[in-house]
């Protein structure tokens, strides 16, 4: 009996002794999958950090980039708003153009009939140029060559030159009457202010009275005056305050101050 306890301890210490080396196998086999296991999962994890600092970083580039839209946008808006303005003027025009075109040789010829009678109401000076100058513009609102803007260039063209004459201080030498009144004088225009005249020898003189469409004598102190005036003109002499009457009569600004 004691035999065979013995025997059967024997039996087991050899299995026991035989199982060892299997289990340490197993183990270490256990052991590096576990590490093969941790390992893939760090990389997994490491991936996903990379990954997840790549989406914060194009978050953040979109937001600095939508940011710079919406100052763009708030700086373009503005000038969009002009931009449109102005088209919406445009196509007013062009709406209006068509009317334009229609009533603008009725406009022309009521300019170049105010012209004429501008420059039979006025001073006389230089009168034979400046009919001519009305009577081609008449002319030339029925040349059928001229296109529409040839024919109001040429009557802005002659309404700047008569306003021109309104800041000029002009003396020329020229003839005064007909027949035998026929004679040679220096004119003299301060713009459409006054209109004079001096015979050559100095001793005759007048201002162009606009209210009796006639020439009035100057006295001894005025054709003095109109001397001077001359000079000026044709600058040999320096600019100076002349004193000389006028050829439109004056109407006091209130009734008041006639007395």
């Amino acid at each position: 009996m004691e035999r065979t306890g013995h025997l059967l301890i024997g039996v087991a210490a050899g299995l026991v002794l035989a199982a060892t080396p299997l289990m340490a196998q197993e183990l270490l086999e256990e052991a590096s999958e576990a590490q093969r296991a941790q390992a893939e999962l760090q990389t997994r994890i490491d991936a996903a950090d990379e990954a997840s600092r790549e989406m914060l970083a194009e978050l953040r580039r979109l937001e600095a980039a939508t940011r710079r839209l919406e100052a763009r946008s708030d700086d373009l808006a503005p000038r969009l708003e002009r931009q449109a303005e102005r088209l919406d003027a445009r196509e007013a025009a062009l709406e209006s153009l068509a009317e334009t075109r229609e009533a603008l040789p009725e406009v022309e010829q009521a300019l170049v009939r105010r012209l004429g009678a501008w420059v039979e109401g006025d001073l006389p000076f230089l009168v034979d140029e400046r009919r001519a100058r009305v009577e081609g513009l008449e002319k030339g609102m029925s040349d059928p060559d001229a296109s529409r803007a040839e024919h109001l260039d040429r009557l802005l063209a002659a309404w700047r030159t008569e306003l021109d004459y309104g800041r000029e201080l002009d003396a020329w030498r020229g003839t005064l009457g007909q027949g035998e009144q026929r004679r040679e004088v220096d004119f003299l225009r301060m713009g459409r202010v006054g209109l004079y005249y001096l015979t050559v020898d100095g001793r005759e003189g007048a201002v162009w009275r606009s209210d009796a469409g006639r020439w009035q004598a100057l006295d001894e102190a005025a054709r003095v005056e109109l001397r001077h005036g001359l000079r000026i003109a044709r600058d040999q002499r320096a600019p100076e305050l002349l004193t000389l009457p006028v050829s439109h009569p004056i109407t006091p600004a209130n009734p008041g101050d006639a007395s």
